[in-house]
């Protein structure tokens, strides 16, 4: 999937530390990569694992000035950039261009609802994880630590589901429509006065 235009990948299911790897290698090689739903991207752990991991983070800071960073940023969208940011080296020319390339949204908004979408099968939650073991979903996480737009981002995401859905139907409508025509017998003198001239 190298260099071609633009690479949307949909973060669902996928662990945070595997996806962020590929897109990290992906991105220094040159590739532009949107990652979409990250807010259902998976962390291995229990919640009161990764709850307590999480504010033992909070409490890094700058004891000068606290204002200089770090910062703890609680949306996952994020929270993914950031871990895909520490395996670049984005303080080097090569590392903020290929950071440059990537862009991260919780949900999926336009004009990516109507892109394919790819997943990376070897940061799937289902290949990595061992079965019964306990895994966090981001989001979750998130809203528990002060990210306010969990609610907003579901109901976009049903909207768009439906929305899909009907374009869908839509379109399986009319290819059963055109298939019906191709078969019928009102247009088979003129396929086969089309065929008799080479073009069909």
């Amino acid at each position: 999937m190298v260099f071609q235009k633009v690479v949307v990948i949909d973060a669902r299911d996928h662990m945070l530390g595997r996806l962020a790897s590929v897109v990290s290698k992906e991105l220094l090689s040159g590739q532009a990569v949107v990652v979409v739903r990250c807010e259902q991207v998976c962390v291995s752990g229990s919640m009161i694992r990764n709850e307590m991991k999480w504010a033992r983070f909070l409490h890094k800071r700058t004891a000068p000035n606290p204002k200089c960073g770090p910062f703890h940023h609680v949306a996952p969208s994020r929270i993914l950039f950031r871990t895909i940011r520490g395996m670049v080296p984005h303080k080097t020319n090569r590392g903020a261009t290929a950071m440059a390339h990537l862009k991260c949204f919780d949900g999926i908004p336009a004009p990516y609802d109507t892109m394919k979408k790819m997943v990376v099968p070897v940061a799937l939650r289902v290949n990595r994880l061992r079965p019964g073991r306990n895994f966090t979903v981001l989001g979750e996480l998130s809203h528990k630590n002060g990210w306010k737009y969990k609610e907003l981002v579901k109901r976009l995401e049903a909207t768009r589901i439906a929305k899909s859905a009907e374009f869908y139907a839509a379109k399986k409508a009319a290819t059963a429509k055109v298939g019906a025509a191709k078969k019928s017998d009102q247009f088979a003198a003129v396929n086969a006065e089309l065929a008799a001239g080479g073009f069909m």
